[in-house]
């Protein structure tokens, strides 16, 4: 009778010992959800700009400090100016010597124009006068330019910086032969002040983000916002703008590049830095959360989960899952507000299964009185 008494026990189908099993749940609502999209990139200068002479010659000094921060036009070379100063004084000669030319057909020219009217000159003559100072105001016209171009060449033996910004290294020392134009540059210039940063995101979750921009998922008035975090897990304190995204996807990859601008005031950012990215997508309106440890796999790879449905009975659910934000994941399809998701007790809910729903992290009911002895 006591085997019989023990046997006939009702089994309940939450497991356990009869009574339905308790979970602990969390009721989902709609919510404004920001979301954003970590990518990996470098920094590079906001200006460089490579310092090389315009013309040749003998470094004479360099005039600047390796590593130190120079100003645009500030003198960085100064290359051995006394060819370029005889240049200069032939290309004057030259001109003084046109324009007195000039003078003298000038004069002979207004002369014929009044001895032909009278006959004095053949007609023949007056027209070479003519021509003879035309010829020479033209002159007179190409020996202002040489003068000019002299000037030039002989400004360009003192090299200036080009923008303002940091000067590396140079790469010749006074004494050093430079020509004009030449492939290696003297020294690099690059301007701190800001700095970009180029990060390379797929193009299908470009396009994948536009189409939620236009349908409405998301909000994303005005320019995205960008956050960095260093190689060193530290995060950079300044939020920068998303400037622009490359119109051309790189066939190799499938990826188009994105360029953010930051500010750089303390020079904490340096050309060439790898960094993490962290770029503000929009915000999701009406998001739903749902805890990671709620959602898992079937067979197929879809992501299902367990809602208390009607009458406290367990119901499976295949659903549409996003991105990540923080330890939840953002449902996209399958998932009403107002719905109770299981998060606690997953290993003892299976379809259909009596439940007993408390809210998430509620303390585990105590057990009933004589429950170790009804055996």
């Amino acid at each position: 009778m006591a085997l019989a008494a023990c046997g006939a026990k009702p089994q309940g189908q939450g497991g356990g010992f009869g009574g339905p099993a308790e979970v602990g749940v969390v009721t989902v609502k709609a919510q404004p959800v920001a979301l954003d999209v970590e990518l990996s990139g470098r920094t590079s200068a906001f200006l460089v700009s490579d310092v090389r002479p315009q013309v040749s010659g003998i470094i004479q000094a360099r005039l600047f400090t390796e590593g130190a921060n120079v100003r645009k036009g500030q003198p960085l070379y100064q290359i051995d100016p006394a060819t370029y100063r005889a240049a200069l004084a032939s290309a004057q000669a030259g001109l003084a010597q046109a324009q007195a030319t000039l003078t003298s057909a000038r004069l002979k020219a207004d002369r014929y124009k009044d001895l032909v009217t009278i006959n004095a000159v053949s007609r023949q003559d007056n027209d070479d006068a003519q021509a003879a100072w035309k010829q020479a105001a033209a002159n007179v016209a190409a020996q202002q330019a040489a003068v000019e171009q002299a000037r030039i060449n002989l400004g360009y033996t003192r090299v200036l910086a080009p923008v303002s910004g940091r000067i590396g290294k140079s790469t010749v020392t006074p004494g050093a032969l430079v020509t004009a134009s030449q492939a290696t540059a003297l020294a690099t210039v690059q301007d701190l002040s800001q700095i970009y940063v180029d990060v390379t995101q797929s193009a299908a979750d470009l396009l994948r983000l536009r189409r939620q921009l236009a349908a409405g998922q998301l909000d994303a008035s005005g320019n995205l916002d960008v956050t960095l975090t260093l190689d060193d897990g530290s995060t950079y304190p300044i939020t920068g703008k998303l400037q622009f995204s490359d119109v051309t996807v790189d066939p190799g990859t499938g990826s188009v590049t994105l360029r953010a601008i930051f500010p750089n005031p303390n020079n904490t950012l340096l050309p060439g830095l790898y960094v993490r990215a962290h770029l503000a997508k929009g915000v999701a309106p009406a998001g739903l959360l749902v805890p990671q440890a709620a959602v898992s796999r079937n067979t197929k790879g879809e992501a299902t989960l367990y809602v208390v449905g009607p009458n406290n009975k367990a119901v499976q659910k295949v659903v549409g899952v996003g991105q990540t934000v923080g330890d939840n994941w953002l449902v996209t399809a399958g998932l009403n507000p107002g719905e109770r998701v299981i998060v606690e007790g997953l290993q003892k809910v299976h379809p259909g299964a009596d439940l007993k729903p408390v809210p998430a992290g509620s303390p585990p009911a105590a057990p009933a009185a004589g429950a170790q002895g009804q055996h």
